[in-house]
């Protein structure tokens, strides 16, 4: 029985979960992503090249006849775009976090030096 505590406090740690969502957001936000390309960039950019080359779909770009680069070029763009967002999702969150660093604090009161000469006035009265 305490191996099978032990594993329920390990999976329930903190840590793991964060980990767990932050791979299912991650597989979400890629099918966004190359939604993204496929469906955006590829017909907005791409397709007068495309078109002037007479073909439908950047996998179908080969050279020697069996090399795909057109695939490369795909992961590479994919890439690109990833490393982009996430740039501009960290980007904001670093200013954020200067807004809430740049927040005025909470007045600090009197200092101890004032505080004492407060006291040594109030005693000499």
């Amino acid at each position: 029985m305490g191996m099978l505590s032990e594993f329920k406090s390990f999976a329930m740690k903190g840590n793991v979960v964060d980990l767990a969502i932050g791979v299912v957001i991650g597989g979400a936000f890629g099918k966004i992503v190359n939604s993204l390309i496929e469906d955006v960039i590829t017909p907005l950019l791409l397709q007068p090249a495309l078109d002037a080359s007479n073909l439908k779909n950047l996998a179908e770009l080969t050279a020697f006849g069996s090399v795909k680069y057109g695939l490369f070029l795909s992961a590479v763009i994919n890439f690109i775009i990833v490393a982009f967002v996430l740039f501009m999702i960290i980007k904001g969150m670093n200013a954020a976090k200067k807004k809430e660093e740049a927040a005025p604090a909470a007045p600090a009161g009197p200092s101890q030096e004032q505080l004492l000469s407060e006291i040594r006035d109030l005693l000499k009265k």
